[in-house]
């Protein structure tokens, strides 16, 4: 076992300088934060919505919804949000974007309620018995011309609502590449009791593409990572800084990507499928059947008041991996 725990991060990994598109660069568009009194936090281009962050008190985990490129394409899945989208019923935890994972276990903690095949707090599935991440402070936004950014506050709570972890979440907007990169940093603290991360598969930080742009429609959508791998069968249980679910989409192919940062204490694999499924997920072991952590079992274990930080990016992109640039945009 190996207990991990007080780490730092930088972001200086997401090269961002001299990539912006020039027609978005040239623009006097700022970078807009909005809070709402609906729970729900709109990021702007200027005037335009490009996707907002939903936190309000009925979710089961914040997340965003719609994501959509300044070339005004909608990229990930909009079911089950929009009940009546034409789009793939299925697996309704995976709701656009989140952050989250599949088995959280509050060491010492007696769980009352548990979900079949998890050891400890199932944050990922949203069937039955599952946790929930609550947001329970808004702090500061800073509005910019160039950037904006803001700080949450989540508790992460079990089946019952009894807090088993604290979490500080903050966002950064900016122009990228051919689009805009929306920078995550997370610190997850033991504040209750010391945390063990379970091996799962199920996590963690997540988007659900929309069907036009999956591998399984096989209208060209495709996987792509950082090594230059493409498809869920040359990418998935396998390491790499980032990877990219691009496709066609109403005007024209247009993708996600999602970035590490070079400097996060723990590797990422990923959990990417063809049905429209792309996840960076740094806690799975040998037991999530990744074969780049085939004979590796030392969980990942906070000591109480330990803390984890990560940092991950969100690049909403028109036009396909290479033609986003995702290489120069992901410094790597």
């Amino acid at each position: 076992m190996k207990s991990l725990f007080r780490f730092s991060f930088l972001l200086s990994a997401l090269v961002l300088s001299g990539l912006a598109n020039d027609a978005y660069a040239q623009t006097k568009n700022p970078m807009i934060i909005d809070r709402d009194k609906d729970g729900k936090l709109d990021f702007k281009i200027g005037n335009k919505v490009v996707t907002t962050y939903n936190y309000g008190p009925t979710v089961a985990k914040p997340y965003f919804w719609p994501m959509v490129t300044i070339g005004e394409n909608r990229v990930t899945r909009d079911w089950p949000m929009l009940p009546d989208s034409p789009e793939a019923k299925d697996h309704k935890h995976q709701k656009s974007a989140w952050f989250c994972h599949g088995d959280v276990i509050p060491e010492g903690i007696e769980l009352k309620q548990k979900s079949k095949g998890v050891a400890g707090v199932d944050f990922w599935s949203e069937e039955t018995n599952f946790g929930k991440i609550v947001c329970v402070k808004i702090g500061k936004i800073e509005n910019n011309a160039n950037s904006s950014s803001v700080i949450t506050m989540n508790e992460w709570r079990t089946s019952d609502g009894i807090k088993i972890m604290d979490e500080t979440r903050s966002f950064t907007l900016e122009l990228a590449g051919n689009g805009y990169l929306i920078k995550m940093n997370t610190s997850l603290v033991a504040s209750v009791c010391p945390i063990t991360f379970g091996d799962t598969k199920e996590g963690s930080f997540g988007i659900r593409i929309r069907d036009s742009v999956t591998e399984k429609e096989k209208k060209g959508g495709i996987l792509t990572n950082a090594q230059g791998k493409k498809t869920e069968k040359e990418i998935w249980g396998l390491e790499s800084p980032w990877c990219d679910y691009s496709g066609p989409c109403d005007k024209g192919i247009a993708g996600v990507t999602i970035i590490t940062d070079a400097s996060n204490p723990l590797k990422t694999c990923w959990h990417s499928r063809g049905y429209g499924l792309m996840a960076a997920n740094p806690f799975g072991r040998e037991k999530s059947g990744f074969p780049d952590r085939k004979g590796n079992k030392d969980l990942v274990k906070l000591p109480k008041d330990g803390v984890l930080k990560l940092s991950f990016g969100l690049y909403v992109h028109d036009g396909n991996a290479e033609d986003a640039k995702v290489k120069e945009v992901a410094g790597k």
